[in-house]
Order: structure tokens, then C-alpha cells, then sequence
């Protein structure tokens, strides 16, 4: 068994349960439903492969196996984002690395109609945690487009450090986009960031 995977972690929001699970091939139809649906609101913000470097599409089971080796291999978290017991979303932790750096990426993706209800801060606070806590990292970042002021809006309620833009950092739909980078190290959370989210929730 891998460290920290799989795992299922929870939080009862205000606006309801959010659950991070891992993801499985069960998921192909919701899943496949929520991508077509929320084409328009996902694509500005998807990653793509520059010309020449394309692999061919697979099923959705075989995305899902891919994952799970990823898992097993202790690089990548891959979970299914769900709110009130349906599926809204995908949040991956990846990239992850031990030795010196003790470090990793999130990246994550919802629907429309499940943005702005909390789940997200608190999906990310969940990972954050589990990161720092069960797998022992060091440093969580998350790369967000300058325009993607959904996204910007989640870091800055988590609390998030910005340490600027990084040029030309990831290819989207067909070109090179600047991002830019926020981090957590463990120090600035020493309490959880789930539990700091919950209380700038609740005004405390």
C-alpha cells in the first residue's frame, strides 16, 4: 500500500458534505456527463500537448488505470471531488517528491453549477492537510492562470503565499500560458489549513 493511498477524506460544510475519494472507473459516465456539459466554462483552463507531442485518446477506464499506477508508484493522488454524494469535480495531487524538496502540486477542476459553494477551498484544504500530515511534505503550490478569477479567489480565502508569475508554464489550448505560482509551506499552517479555512468561514 502506498502512503497516504488510497484514502477518502470528508468535511460537513455549511453548504454540505465534501468528500475527496478516489477516483474509479464507475465515475465514467457522471464524469464523461459533467466534461461534455461544462465544456465552455473548462476548456479556457484545460491543459493540452503542443503539436508533434500527442498520444492517442483512451477510454475513461484506461485514464483511471493510469492513475492508479501513478498512485501506487506514490507520485500522484488522484481523487474524485464529490458534493452531497454526487460528483462534481477531479482534484489531483501530483508531482509529488520526497527527499530535499518534499513537495507537490494541486491541480483541480468543477463543475459550474457546484463553483462558488465552498467545495473547492475546502476540497484543497483537505489535501493540503493529508499532504502535510500522512504523506510528511514540505510544500504544497497550485499554478493558476492570471485570468482565472475563480481560481484566484480560492487561494487567496486559504491563504496562499504568491511567489509570482512563471512564463510560458503550461500548454493551453495551443499555446504557452503564463501562470501564477502560490504555496504553503507546513510551518504556516501548524494548526491545518482545513481548520484555518473552517474558521474564516465560520468569522471566527
Amino acid at each position: 500500500m502506498t502512503v497516504g493511498w488510497p484514502v477518502v477524506l470528508r468535511d460537513d460544510t455549511p453548504a454540505g458534505s465534501v468528500v475527496l475519494r478516489p477516483l474509479r472507473r464507475a465515475d465514467a459516465q457522471r464524469w464523461t456527463e459533467l466534461r461534455v456539459r461544462n465544456a465552455a466554462w473548462l476548456t479556457p483552463w484545460d491543459a493540452t500537448t503542443p503539436e508533434g507531442h500527442s498520444s492517442p485518446p483512451g477510454t475513461f477506464a484506461s485514464y483511471v488505470s493510469a492513475l492508479r499506477r501513478l498512485a501506487r508508484s506514490g507520485t500522484t493522488l488522484p481523487f474524485g471531488l464529490e458534493l452531497d454524494g454526487e460528483l462534481v469535480g477531479q482534484l489531483t495531487v501530483s508531482s509529488i517528491t520526497y527527499g530535499s524538496l518534499c513537495s507537490a502540486s494541486i491541480g483541480y477542476w468543477i463543475a459550474q453549477e457546484a463553483a462558488g459553494r465552498g467545495a473547492v477551498p475546502t476540497a484543497v484544504a483537505l489535501a493540503v492537510d493529508h499532504c502535510f500530515s500522512a504523506l510528511q511534505l514540505h510544500r504544497i503550490e497550485i499554478n493558476i492562470r492570471p485570468e482565472n478569477a475563480p481560481s484566484l479567489r480560492v487561494v487567496e480565502k486559504l491563504g496562499f503565499r504568491d511567489e509570482g508569475v512563471r512564463e510560458r508554464y503550461l500548454h493551453i489550448q495551443g499555446r504557452w500560458c503564463d501562470h501564477r505560482t502560490f504555496a504553503l509551506t507546513s510551518e504556516e499552517v501548524p494548526g491545518g489549513l482545513l481548520a484555518r479555512w473552517q474558521a474564516a468561514r465560520e468569522g471566527r
